[in-house]
């Protein structure tokens, strides 16, 4: 029988799979699974210029997350801090392979300073495990690291202030994937005004770092019916982690 009917049958199993972990019960396929679409395409280097790639020298001085959380301090450099009531600077792998990055702290996660707590991060968990991975293995943090009132976007002047920190836990960590969750997230890391529905099932780079948008897992709870594009997204990311050099 023809190989591709058995790896058909083999991304339709993992697809449910997917789906099931995520809480679906009832499904209504609108079309097949091209088993010859590229899993990922060819990066395109539309990244920021000003985040120096990370040096593979083994005598390279890599500066800790902890002497950039300490850095960052008491964080008073845009209006966030006024009604914030914690600081979430990340939390993960220190040596991830997978940093995921999205916009910013909901209200769980300003009350209990983690990152992708509430049902988002619930869900973005569930989403990981599709893949094999758990979160202890991946690094998670956000653009802003203080909670925009009422979960509105960040506002420009506050992703400025914070982005030398996202690009200095990018180079502490120097993972191999990064995968953007949303717009703002994606905007920010490509320096594109693009939203993330034309930006999602491409791959770019980022001073040598393959980059992967796909959508914020609290879009996904309120638009369901784009579970099936992650899950898409998901599968480059899987395959540029197997494909990375260790």
């Amino acid at each position: 029988m023809n190989p591709l009917f058995y790896e058909t049958i083999s991304d339709l199993k993992a697809y449910f799979q997917y789906l099931k972990g995520l809480g679906v019960n009832e499904l209504v396929l609108p079309g097949t699974i091209d088993p010859l679409r590229p899993s990922c395409e060819a990066p395109r280097d539309t990244g920021r210029k000003d985040l120096p790639p990370p040096s593979r020298s083994s005598t390279a001085k890599r500066i800790g997350l902890s002497e950039i959380r300490s850095e960052l301090g008491d964080c008073r450099r845009c209006p966030l801090h006024r009604t914030r009531k914690t600081i979430v600077f990340g939390e993960g792998n220190e040596q991830a392979r997978l940093m995921l990055i999205g916009e910013g702290p909901g209200y769980e996660e300003d009350v209990q300073g983690r990152p992708f707590v509430g049902k988002a991060g619930q869900l973005l968990t569930r989403i990981l495990q599709a893949i094999q991975l758990q979160r202890e293995e991946v690094y998670i943090t956000n653009i802003v690291k203080c909670r925009p009132p009422q979960n509105r976007n960040p506002e420009p002047e506050e992703v400025e202030a914070c982005s030398p920190f996202l690009w200095k836990q990018i180079q502490a960590i120097r993972p191999k994937v990064i995968c953007a969750l949303g717009t703002v997230s994606a905007q920010t890391l490509l320096r594109t005004d693009a939203k993330i529905t034309a930006l999602r099932g491409r791959s770019f780079e980022v001073s040598g770092i393959p980059v992967f948008p796909t959508y914020h897992p609290a879009y996904l709870l309120r638009n369901p019916d784009k579970k099936r594009e992650v899950w898409e997204d998901m599968k480059r990311i899987a395959q540029a982690l197997a494909g990375a050099e260790r």
